[in-house]
């Protein structure tokens, strides 16, 4: 579950699959803004991301054939992969402050 205190807004990109932004919006109980056109600045790390998924979905993957594993072992991986943006430690190192330790 996202709490409040972790997440404070969301920024996606202008994309169709956003279309629904505002139940996500209402879920999270958090604002949601969209970069204007042709503002790279203001996409943050968004494009690297988009870059990062599709290392594991290539453009037209069904992401409805997925299992529920394959969706779990791409956030696992994705969040512990080191970021130049944070200094080289992973969203995970920054968002707990640890690193992972698996016994």
């Amino acid at each position: 579950t996202v709490t409040p205190k972790r997440v404070r807004t969301l920024t996606p990109d202008r994309g169709t699959e956003f279309a629904g932004y505002r139940e996500v919006s209402q879920e999270l109980s958090i604002p949601v803004y969209f970069p204007d056109p042709h503002a790279p600045q203001q996409w943050g790390t968004n494009e690297n991301t988009n870059g990062l998924i599709r290392e594991y979905f290539p453009k037209g993957t069904h992401l409805d054939q997925l299992t529920d594993q394959d969706i779990d072992k791409f956030v696992r991986d994705l969040n512990h992969r080191p970021r130049k943006i944070l200094g080289w430690k992973s969203p995970f190192e920054v968002f707990f402050g640890t690193k992972l330790r698996l016994i």
